[in-house]
């Protein structure tokens, strides 16, 4: 796992659960690189899996993070029915939906980032200037309003709203 933060700021801005879900990424790890067969390391490791689809996946986190569809909806600015068609898997997002949903969902940029790589979408960029107004939010815990203030401020298409 890349670190892009300095170790000053890593202390102050990494959430108590993105905490425990680093030192768990890192016991797996040690716990895979320890194993000698990989069926009892999956096996005896079923529960710290991503899932393997996206609904699978959404539904994962709203259980994690005790939250409803429509909260999601209404953190997003993405319509109900819409974000209910994602979880039940008839709809697949676009990038910019996921990133939406990520702020409903209140994603740390890693959760984030998985979402994305799950979906098969390019992962949230920082030398892309509109990308690394996101993350800027991301990791600040902003909502989404405050978000596309900036996005706005820079000129830049902001994240929930219908497309036209």
């Amino acid at each position: 796992m890349a670190n892009h933060k300095s170790t000053t700021s890593t202390s102050t801005s990494i959430s108590a659960m993105d905490f425990r879900e680093l030192a768990s990424s890192a016991a797996l790890n040690d716990d895979l690189e320890n194993t000698k067969s990989i069926g009892s390391y999956l096996k005896r490791n079923e529960a710290n899996m991503i899932p393997r689809s996206l609904p699978e996946h959404l539904r994962m986190l709203l259980k994690q993070k005790g939250m409803r569809r429509a909260d999601v909806a209404r953190g997003s600015l993405l319509d109900r029915k819409y974000i209910y068609q994602i979880f039940d898997g008839t709809k697949t997002p676009s990038r910019d939906k996921l990133v939406a949903m990520a702020f409903g969902l209140r994603l740390s940029v890693e959760e984030a980032q998985t979402m994305l790589k799950l979906s098969e979408s390019r992962e949230l960029y920082v030398r892309d200037r509109r990308d690394a107004i996101i993350l800027f939010a991301l990791q600040r815990n902003m909502s989404i309003f405050e978000t596309n203030d900036l996005l706005y401020e820079y000129g830049y298409a902001v994240l929930g709203v219908p497309e036209e």
